[in-house]
Parts: C-alpha cells; structure tokens; sequence
C-alpha cells in the first residue's frame, strides 16, 4: 500500500501553475522590449548565442526539481509489513440511490450532492467499523465490499452517479437483497446494519418486505431520505431541459417520506430526513451507537519504506543538468543543434 507521511505538503504543488504564470508572463515581456530595440531578424544576426528554447528547458528542469522535492518533503511511503488487528466495530452497508430523480435540485446544489456530503461525514465518524458500498437504481451494483478502508470507501463515493448504471429505476427492494449478502456469515453477534439513501420513489418491487426479512435475518434498515414533499422536475444532464411523462408534462419528483418510514420501521431502524446534514449524521451515529460491537479482524500496515531516496537522487541529477546546461548556445557546439 502507498501512502504519504506528510500529505499536507502536497499542498504547495497549487503553486506549480502560478510559477508557470510568472515564467511566461516574464518572457512576454522580454519579447516585446526586445522589439523596441530593432528588427527581429537583425537581432538574432547580432546575438547568434542566443537561444529561445534554452531558458525553457531549464526552467522546466527546475519545475520539475521542484515537484519531485514537494512530493519528497510529502514522505512517500510503501506498506512493508501486514499485522492482523482485532478491533471493535460493527458492519454498514451504504446503499446510495443513482437514479435520475437524484439529480433534481430542491436540496442544493443537488439531492445526489447533498447525499454524497451526508455520508462523507457519517463515514469520518465511523470507529473501527466494516463499511461497504453499493449503488441501485433499477438493479443494484456492488461498489467496494467490506473494508475497515474508510478513505477508500469515500474515494469510491466521490465517483458516484447516475450515469454509472444500465437501468434507471428505483429498486430499493432488490437495494436490499443484495446488501444483505455483503454481511460476513460468520460473525452472528457483530451487529449489522444497512443505510439506504434514497428520495423514498420505489417503482419495481417490494422494499417493505424485503426490509423485514432482513431485520429478521439480524440486519437494521436505517433510510436517510432526500429531497422535500413539494419536491422538483428533474434536469437533463448537459441540457437545460426537464425530463417529461409519455405525455409531455414535466415530471415532479417527491421525496416519498411514507416509503422511507414504513421501510425504516419494518427493519428495525430509523428514518432521518436529510435537510440538515450535521443534525441528520448525529442522528444516525446515535442509532448506530446502539448496535452490538464485536471484534472484526482486519489487516493493516505496522511498518511502511521510506521512498524518498530515489527522488532525492532524481532531483541532485536534474540541478547539476540545470547548473551545466547553459542559457546561450555554446560555441564549441555551435554545429550541433540539439536545442536552437
């Protein structure tokens, strides 16, 4: 696994452009100073050491230094050791809803935004937990099984969007199904829990039912519901149109908060409607808080390699190039025209 030790300083390659600015915008201006001072042709005849391309170069070589120090001063680092840790925790599934009514804007910017906000920060409050990640509209996908990875977990979450499944729909029942079978079947005293985010508009199957055979099977139904009763037409991606009925009015899309209950209620678990992302998080901490905690295994990195050396090295080589490489055309290579 890599990581770096210090990513904050990853920070100053926002500089990199800036400098790049700067370069350009100075040889701008030394491009027109030297047109105040004659013919562009009889300039060149009476500087023929001079060289457009060799300050370049060594500019970039200089960049190039620099980025490789940013990431140096970073720690990059390649896990060296595994270890086994026993840790106390439960089990999520996070079941996020990607069908098209996600995109409609009466939370803003956007209700697939406001969810995907909403479980960044349930994910920063996990400790110690298993999480898993699927997605579902008309069927639903896997997106990362169970990890105690929590960055990954958010990395994936970040990527998330309608246009990332075949089928549009609302199968929150098949949602269910298939969370269900992520749980490990060994642990039966872990306790385990399923977190659906959806706007509660189910179209193909019976979410209810499937709720309660989960509850019965020692899993909780907690649904984080988006969007608001009044609710909103849907925007086509990349247009500024709504989606239409068969018909050709626009169609509304509400959030269902009597499907988020009644699901929530028949597995067991809560129904939180999220309006206030901060308030909607505490509220589902708190139920999840109650679940039984076990020991869940996983393996992580005890001891990672320093990898800076190499880039240490690059970087010495690319300065003593830098401080060789000279700006004019050398006379003695005055045939040779690597770099005119």
């Amino acid at each position: 696994m890599f990581r770096f030790a210090r990513p904050e300083y990853l920070y100053l390659l926002m500089l990199i452009p800036v400098l790049i600015g700067f370069f350009y915008y100075a040889l701008i201006i030394k491009s027109k100073r030297l047109k105040t001072l004659g013919n562009k042709a009889l300039l060149r005849g009476l500087m023929p050491e001079a060289s457009h391309i060799r300050p370049r170069v060594k500019f970039y070589m200089l960049l190039t230094a620099l980025i490789l120090s940013i990431f140096m001063m970073a720690g990059p680092q390649f896990g060296s050791k595994l270890e086994k840790q026993k840790r106390q925790g439960v089990e999520l599934v996070i079941a996020v809803d990607v069908s098209n009514s996600m995109l409609s804007q009466d939370l803003k910017p956007d209700r697939m935004s406001r969810a995907k906000r909403v479980l960044n920060h349930l994910i920063d409050n996990l400790q110690n937990d298993k999480v898993a990640l699927m997605i579902f509209a008309g069927d639903a996908y896997v997106q990362m099984p169970l990890t105690t990875d929590v960055s990954s977990a958010k990395m994936f979450l970040s990527n998330i969007n309608p246009g990332m499944v075949p089928v549009q729909g609302t199968a929150i029942g098949m949602a269910i199904k298939r969370a269900m079978q992520l749980f490990s079947s060994t642990d039966t005293n872990v306790g385990k829990s399923i977190i659906i985010i959806t706007d509660g508009e189910n179209h193909e199957d019976d979410a209810v039912k499937m709720a309660q055979e989960a509850l019965k099977n020692g899993i909780t139904v907690n649904v984080l519901g988006v969007g608001t009763p009044e609710g909103a037409p849907i925007p086509i991606a990349g247009t500024q149109s709504f989606r239409k009925d068969r018909d050709g009015n626009v169609v509304v899309t509400k959030l269902n908060e009597t499907m988020c209950q009644e699901m929530s209620a028949a597995g067991g678990g809560m129904y939180v409607r999220v309006d206030n992302s901060s308030a909607a998080v505490r509220a589902l901490s708190s139920e999840l808080n109650k679940l039984a905690k076990s020991e869940i295994e996983s393996q992580v990195y005890s001891q990672y390699n320093e990898q800076y050396i190499a880039i240490a090295w690059i970087v010495l080589a690319l300065l003593v190039v830098e401080c060789l490489f000279l700006e004019r055309k050398n006379p003695l290579f005055k045939n040779i025209k690597l770099f005119s």
